[in-house]
């Protein structure tokens, strides 16, 4: 084993009524956790999506809603689900973009709240597309000089993604192997991400800006001050749930720290009207 681990990283892979974050919903999730010891431990769940799944997506996967219409609905796995990925680190193939950002959704569906903050997320499509631009399949055979015969099943991809990531390290002298700098190696683009999505981001003063539209570079505070409106926007319109909660929790921030600026003045106030009526009366 090249990577080094501090903690378990959990390799998952998911399958799904489409591409859609907002909209479509998981059929199926593998995950392959390696621990810090080099231990292995699977899971691997198909799940009901209370939705039907189009035709042209099963064909993709091969699972049909008669494979599926017995399996557990998502709310009903959460919990054993989130005992299995424990504090986890997370990686996945082009999981930052698509799996990790419908996974956060799913929870938020259920009432749950989540913060994956405090993991590393290991993107392995990213690594692979800085240093050979391919896909799975390619970069399988690439590193790993194996043919992916049963490509879109959740767990073959799983196992497919660890083999190419443990290759990858091997391979490249450049590449670190401790979770830390992959992480930081696979983040898509230049930007620091907030949520998932990448509609939110922080900038070189680790400000929360919006990095998407009209007002892509400029800060939630100043879009707050220029156009208060466009916040109820956000929350009105077909964005992640986990990207309205991250907003959410910037406009609280902001909000805490007016309340506590303002309730700074109102004690000035107080402070220079007694100093007024002190002097007035001398």
């Amino acid at each position: 084993m090249n990577i080094k681990l501090e903690r378990s990283l959990a390799i998952f892979d998911l399958e799904a009524t489409g591409l859609n974050i907002t909209q479509d919903r998981i059929v199926e999730i593998a995950i392959i956790k390696i621990n810090a010891d080099g231990s292995r431990e699977d899971y691997h769940k198909r799940i009901n999506p209370q939705i039907p799944i189009p035709k042209e997506v099963s064909a993709i996967h091969g699972i049909f809603d008669k494979d599926i219409e017995d399996a557990p609905i998502f709310e009903d796995i959460l919990d054993e689900l989130m005992t299995f990925l424990g504090d986890s680190d997370i990686a996945g193939y082009n999981s930052n973009k698509f799996d990790l950002p419908l996974l956060a959704e799913e929870i938020l569906r259920t009432g749950r709240d989540i913060d994956l903050s405090t993991r590393k997320h290991i993107d392995v499509q990213n690594i692979f597309h800085k240093m050979e631009q391919r896909t799975l399949i390619a970069a399988y055979k690439f590193y790993c000089e194996k043919d992916l015969t049963n490509a879109h099943s959740a767990f073959a991809d799983a196992e497919a993604t660890w083999e190419v990531l443990d290759a990858q390290i091997s391979h490249y002298e450049n590449l670190k192997e401790d979770v830390d700098f992959l992480a930081e190696f696979s983040k898509h683009g230049d930007v620091t991400r907030v949520d998932f999505a990448g509609r939110l981001a922080l900038n070189e003063n680790n400000e929360m800006i919006y990095n998407f539209g009209k007002h892509k570079g400029k800060t939630v505070v100043d879009v707050l001050k220029d156009e208060p409106g466009y916040y109820g926007w956000m929350l009105d319109a077909d964005f992640p749930l986990y990207t309205k909660q991250c907003l959410r929790k910037e406009m609280n921030r902001i909000k805490a720290e007016r309340e506590a600026q303002n309730a700074n003045l109102s004690l000035d106030d107080k402070l220079n009207a007694l100093r007024n009526k002190f002097n007035t009366n001398k």
